[in-house]
């Protein structure tokens, strides 16, 4: 079969590409610069220079296709443009599905985020059924979501369009912004990372890369048009997080919790030097209040209708940590 994948320079796009190249898919990529692509990728790939704004690109890519992964996205957590991530991640998506109608592609899996469900106020796991918020904290939970609601316009005009939502990926592969959990496991197992945020009691979900990219093959192989699945892992505490880290990595730094008040003051800082001088912050207050909140997630209904597994998390930061350390 082949297929499109748009993304693939990322975290997961790059992890994906190889795992449908093992189960013997066509791939056509589109990239802004093949330049940034590994040199195992480029042999083996159909390669279509362009953006999600360039048209005739994506129309080249498309040409043929059965399926398309589209995991573009801008998910920086600041931009001098504030209408940046809304142009790629709502636009840009809208021009793929576009094309994808136009071509007659059997399928398309977006990629979202569980960054666009609801908190967990009451420590309950959050599944597809629940409400979105009334409100985002940041353009790019606002964006995605805006994105999920055309995928749903566009199923209901006859596009075979399945949306996903991992939750905090991590393991091994490219270590850049997009993965940022493993660029903190890196630290920690360097002695470079020695806190905890506030009290430590605040519960993520955190997912294996493997799984994820398992989880979009799943999606497309089993999905149902307009449905979403997340693709979640284990809900822990950063507390919890950071004590089996310590169990598997054979490390027992001692961490202390720095307060949330201390982490926004910090953080506005860093907004007021990227309004005034450029300087690109290290985190917004944004961002701060997400990791203040409960985001436990369920991932039942990908485990029921898409036959998703989970790694356990003990395992997967195993696998992680020794991935890590060969690579260093």
């Amino acid at each position: 079969m082949k297929c499109l994948v748009t993304g693939a320079t990322g975290f997961i796009g790059s992890n994906l590409v190889r795992e449908l190249l093992n189960r013997k898919y066509e791939v056509n990529l589109l990239v802004r610069s093949k330049n940034k692509l590994d040199d195992d990728l480029k042999s083996e790939c159909s390669i279509f220079e362009g953006d999600l704004f360039n048209l005739e690109a994506i129309e080249k890519s498309v040409k043929g296709c059965k399926c398309i992964f589209h995991m573009a996205a801008y998910a920086n957590i600041w931009s001098k443009d504030k209408s940046h991530a809304f142009k790629t991640n709502v636009q840009g998506t809208e021009n793929i599905l576009n094309a994808a109608l136009k071509n007659k592609v059997s399928k398309v899996i977006f990629t979202s985020s569980a960054a666009t469900l609801t908190p967990s106020e009451k420590k309950e796991e959050v599944d597809e059924k629940f409400p979105p918020p009334n409100n985002y904290l940041t353009d790019y939970e606002t964006t995605k979501k805006q994105a999920e609601e055309l995928c749903v316009k566009f199923a209901q005009q006859g596009l075979d369009v399945i949306i996903v939502n991992p939750s905090r990926v991590f393991g091994p592969g490219l270590l850049s912004k997009s993965n940022s959990v493993t660029l903190l496991i890196k630290k920690f197992i360097s002695g470079t990372w020695r806190f905890i945020p506030g009290s430590g009691k605040q519960i993520g979900n955190y997912v294996f890369v493997d799984d994820v990219v398992s989880g979009h093959i799943l999606a497309q192989q089993y999905g149902k048009p307009g449905e979403r699945y997340i693709l979640g892992g284990t809900n822990i505490s950063f507390n919890g997080f950071f004590e089996l880290l310590k169990e598997v990595s054979g490390k027992s730094y001692n961490l202390f919790h720095l307060p949330f008040s201390l982490m926004l003051a910090v953080s506005k800082l860093e907004l007021f030097m990227a309004e005034n001088f450029g300087k690109n912050p290290l985190i917004t207050p944004p961002w701060i209040k997400r990791y203040s909140q409960h985001r436990l997630v369920s991932s039942q209904k990908a485990i029921n209708e898409i036959h998703y597994t989970i790694t356990p998390l003990s395992e997967a930061l195993e696998q992680t940590v020794n991935w890590i350390r060969m690579k260093s």
